[in-house]
């Protein structure tokens, strides 16, 4: 499964990871490189969870990211 992530720029240094599709499903890194490494092990961690407790699997959902001016 592709599960959409959200990386940002942390305003202290290195990089924040988000999944959507798993509430409370992020970490970070010191480079985009190692935030996607650690999402994805974050990600596979909550799949683990989410199947030793028989929860269902949430399906990858679309993810949309804009600009607003303001």
């Amino acid at each position: 499964m592709v599960y959409p992530v959200i990386i940002e720029e942390d305003e202290r240094g290195g990089y924040v990871a988000v999944c959507p599709a798993f509430e409370g499903c992020y970490t970070q890194g010191d480079t985009v490189e190692e935030a996607l490494a650690n999402i994805r092990e974050a990600i596979e961690l909550c799949l683990e969870e989410l199947r030793a407790e028989g929860r269902e699997v949430p399906p990858p959902r679309r993810v949309l990211v804009g600009s607003v001016a303001v």
